[in-house]
């Protein structure tokens, strides 16, 4: 399905009152909520998620005195992403001296109302994520704003979402196996059915790596490089997370 994208003009956006920065490329996205109690009629109103988006703007440009609303796009959960200020233009949510890392992506929840994302809202998000990887030049990293910024957001539902890899709704694939009683680490080698376990579904996931239930220095190399890939910390050890993702991330 392509983007449901509702444009500025469409949304009755206030125009910016000044220049935007220009944003070249960013490592990824950063996934965002927003922080008070959300409507739970917005999933059957659309109307009142573009009255809540226009709020938001208006908090942004009157209460915060930024030139326009913080965020890249946002998210509804009737599918349909809002231009927020677009492709190539700095946010402003992400946090002082962070926010040209990532584009922004705003997720219709909050802390209270409605706070599980609905399907709509995930389908969403990740609808914007490929828009800005297909057309702003943006990386394959997926984050949370506590990522790297001393905050609740995007609020816990959405952050174990994101740290899951971000799965397509309905589309999540295998489970993982059990988790095993301990950390796949290196150095010094560690050996066991629990590596050849990982090793073998790295390789289904088309990682070249071999398949000797030897934790060692390439398969340190090949979790680092997946685990850039996911947009999770990059330390080279198979722990809870990495090893769910190794199986329920979607294979780009």
């Amino acid at each position: 399905m392509a983007i449901d994208l509702v444009l500025r003009r469409d949304w009755n956006a206030r125009a910016p009152r000044g220049d935007y920065t220009q944003l070249d490329s960013a490592k990824g996205v950063k996934v965002h909520y927003t922080g008070g109690r959300v409507d739970p009629d917005i999933v059957s109103d659309h109307a009142r998620c573009v009255a809540l988006v226009q709020s938001i703007q208006g908090f942004h440009m009157d209460g915060n005195g930024w030139i326009d609303i913080g965020y890249s796009f946002v998210a509804c959960p009737h599918r349909k992403v809002f231009e927020g200020r677009g492709l190539h233009h700095l946010p402003a949510a992400n946090g002082p001296g962070l926010n040209a890392g990532h584009y922004a992506v705003l997720g219709l929840v909050g802390n209270a109302g409605l706070v599980q994302p609905p399907d709509g809202v995930l389908h969403a998000v990740l609808d914007a994520i490929q828009h800005v990887r297909d057309r702003g030049r943006a990386g394959r990293e997926i984050k949370g704003h506590r990522d790297g910024y001393a905050t609740d957001c995007p609020g816990e539902p959405l952050y174990a979402w994101v740290r899951r890899g971000a799965p397509r709704p309905g589309q999540s694939g295998l489970s993982a196996p059990p988790l095993p009683g301990r950390l796949l680490t290196y150095p010094p080698v560690t050996r066991g059915q629990d590596v050849r376990t990982w090793q073998e579904q790295m390789l289904r996931r088309g990682w070249e790596l071999e398949v000797d239930g030897a934790y060692g220095a390439e398969s340190r190399d090949v979790c680092r490089r997946f685990q850039r890939c996911q947009g999770v910390d990059d330390d080279g050890i198979v722990g809870p997370v990495t090893w769910r993702l190794t199986w329920e991330a979607p294979i780009a």
